[in-house]
């Protein structure tokens, strides 16, 4: 009670300063909202825009804390040493590397987020609450944190408070933030030596001539661009005991915050299941191409377009991308049926990209990206639709 009493002072020292939303946003963020409608026709329920985004971060948890074990893992099975997944040796490493991209991310968002509140004197919006813990978990374990921190900048900034902050922006601001790493840093964010604790210094080190044995950490899509086995078995990759990016690499534990996410009802299950489809749907179409024989081994895109349609599935980032990114409420579209044309061009576009760009085998961030454009554009034609579906109906009573 007394920390609640003192931020009841504070805010009524500052109220009507530019201060203003830092400590209402502070009050909101620990306690419930003291605002109630007292007029007017309104509706009664217990959900607000921070539960909403509480929701989607319990669903997101599982997957951080598997990427912090699985961080260390990768790493002692780099090395060559024997070590557990479920271990104190490989869970120190994941948090000691982890935990400090959570930081920066949230620290950086956020702060970003309070200047643009205090600037504007508007209210400091939720939404950050759930991209801040998005970000860290689709980048690498060893990326720079001074680049993460340029990188969320930009990603707040231009990918979201220039639109107008939460739920005027276009772009998903978690994606546009790996996005512009992609672009601007492509050497930390691709390769067979990001994606595993270590491979990046050890690798500086060869080339500096010291002692040392190299780490590769190549992913299931880099070896399959490169027209090599995956190296990984199914169940490795169902589970999630490979190399990747710090959250996308469990489909048990994704599959499973989908379906929680569908039955708090806070995700699209058309956006979802259209997805799944329309990457079956490219998956047997460059499968049939090379069954019949319209695709040599010798191609450079072989190994992508011969791998079973439904692998591409459960490799790379595109079920974390399907289920967390392509289902923002903000960026998606929002009619039922622009939701289905949405989620299948987002599944066909990456399996697309997958195959045909091998110096970037993941193709969801960009398919994400691209469909988050043309989202308003969809619901517009199928809204259009519906008002002439009527028009003619209209006709047909008066006629």
């Amino acid at each position: 009670m007394g920390l609640k009493n003192n931020l009841h002072k504070l805010k009524e020292k500052y109220e009507g300063t530019k201060m203003a939303p830092a400590f209402n946003a502070i009050h909101t963020f620990l306690y419930m909202p003291n605002e109630t409608t007292h007029s007017g026709g309104h509706i009664r329920m217990a959900d607000d825009l921070k539960r909403t985004m509480n929701i989607v971060i319990m669903a997101l948890v599982p997957c951080l804390i598997f990427g912090m074990f699985n961080a260390g893992y990768q790493h002692y099975l780099a090395i060559g040493e024997e070590v557990p997944f479920l271990s104190g040796a490989a869970f120190m490493i994941g948090v000691t590397k982890i935990l400090p991209l959570v930081i920066v991310s949230y620290g950086v968002g956020l702060a970003i987020e309070f200047v643009f509140a205090m600037i504007k004197g508007h209210e400091v919006e939720e939404g950050y609450l759930v991209s801040g813990m998005l970000i860290p978990l689709i980048v690498p374990v060893d990326i720079p944190l001074w680049m993460l921190a340029v990188a969320v900048a930009f990603g707040v900034v231009i990918g979201k408070e220039v639109f107008g902050g939460t739920g005027m922006n276009i772009l998903n601001p978690a994606l546009t933030v790996r996005a512009f790493l992609f672009f601007a840093y492509p050497t930390w964010m691709s390769g067979d030596k990001v994606w595993v604790h270590g491979a990046v210094e050890r690798a500086n080190q060869l080339a500096n001539g010291e002692n040392v044995d190299a780490i590769s950490g190549e992913t299931i899509l880099g070896n399959l661009a490169q027209n090599n086995a995956p190296g990984y078995d199914l169940a490795d990759m169902f589970y999630g005991f490979i190399p990747g990016s710090v959250g996308e690499t469990s489909t048990l534990l994704i599959l499973l915050a989908g379906l929680f996410l569908i039955f708090t009802k806070i995700g699209s299950w058309r956006i979802m299941l259209s997805a799944v489809l329309g990457a079956i749907v490219m998956g047997l179409i460059f499968n049939g191409a090379v069954d019949a024989g319209w695709v040599s081994e010798s191609s450079k895109f072989y190994g992508l377009m011969s791998t079973t349609f439904w692998h591409h599935l459960i490799i790379g980032g595109f079920a974390f991308g399907v289920v967390f990114m392509a289902t923002d409420p903000v960026t998606a579209s929002q009619t039922n049926r622009g939701k289905w044309i949405y989620g299948f061009l987002i599944g066909f576009i990456s399996i697309l990209i997958r195959v045909f760009n091998p110096a970037y085998p993941e193709g969801v961030m960009l398919a994400i990206l691209l469909m988050n454009v043309f989202a308003p554009t969809i619901d517009h034609y199928v809204i259009q639709a519906n008002v002439k579906r009527r028009m003619k109906r209209l006709k047909v009573k008066t006629a």
